[in-house]
């Protein structure tokens, strides 16, 4: 296979394995499971987009996750609360899970905040691959580790002292 294919495979094994990058905190198993699914569907519509050419990022409902287990560990400003606000009805609407509440709907962003998100949508589809990257390094080292060890052990010792 050519390492193009081979990539693309990655990539979509990837949509379906990577973590969920969340804020530290401990807030992470506090995810709904349809927030959850959303991410998984989320990333196959981006990962379709790569395949046409366009640059892979972080998606709304990530966006979102992240977002959310920050609020749950350390207050926010006023422009990470207004894009947590924008990017949590975009992703409620979308996964049809009702509407934001007129009060603290939030329908457009700043220059300045649309840059900070897709900085951070950017941010957290490196971290995911990364960290899929570093466990196939790990799981080759493993691997590795194991076949030296059965060839030690297979090899007879040719001096016994």
């Amino acid at each position: 296979m050519s390492k193009n294919v081979d990539s693309m495979i990655d990539d979509l094994v990837g949509t379906l394995t990577d973590p969920i990058i969340v804020y530290p905190g401990g807030w992470g198993d506090s995810l709904p499971k349809w927030l959850k699914d959303a991410i998984t569907l989320e990333r196959l519509i981006e990962n379709m987009k790569e395949t046409k050419g366009e640059q892979p990022t972080g998606t709304d409902a990530e966006v979102c996750a992240y977002l959310n287990t920050a609020s749950l560990t350390a207050p926010m400003d006023n422009d990470w609360s207004q894009i947590y606000l924008y990017v949590a009805g975009k992703t409620y609407t979308r996964w049809n899970k009702g509407e934001m509440p007129e009060d603290i709907r939030v329908n457009s962003l700043t220059n300045e905040q649309t840059a900070d998100l897709s900085r951070l949508k950017e941010w957290l589809y490196h971290r995911r691959t990364t960290a899929r990257q570093e466990a196939e390094r790990n799981e080759r080292r493993q691997q590795k580790e194991k076949e030296v060890a059965k060839r030690k052990e297979e090899q007879p010792a040719l001096f016994v002292f």
